[in-house]
């Protein structure tokens, strides 16, 4: 099933659930700042991504300075814990299907997927 990763306050979110929604796909809302998704749901949307974990972060929120996550040398699995812990971190809106993901900014790209 199609699966959005949603931030309500963001406006590209909504933008991207709207599209969804105007297309009448049936989907689930993952709202991730109040469920963040595990190590293993993370891995395999990065893995749908075809990115690395450091391409998933929001490296201009405050907590991307806080904690150090500049550091070249921290591991994908590093990353992906402060990710889980601070979900804020995490690029939004992701759209899931299947076998395939996007960060769907702008939401547009969604436009090529479905």
């Amino acid at each position: 099933m199609l699966k959005i990763y949603h931030n309500n306050r963001c406006s590209k979110s909504r933008e991207a659930l709207a599209l969804l929604t105007e297309r009448g796909l049936k989907f689930e809302v993952v709202y991730y700042l109040e469920t963040p998704p595990d190590q293993a749901t993370l891995q395999a949307l990065l893995q749908k991504l075809g990115v690395q974990a450091r391409q998933l972060l929001r490296s201009k929120e405050a907590e991307y300075s806080q904690l150090g996550l500049d550091n070249p040398a921290l591991t994908d699995e590093q990353l992906i814990a402060a990710m889980i812990k601070h979900p804020k971190l995490i690029e939004r809106p992701i759209v899931e299907w299947p076998d395939k993901a996007v960060v769907a900014r702008p939401p547009e790209l969604l436009l090529e997927l479905l």
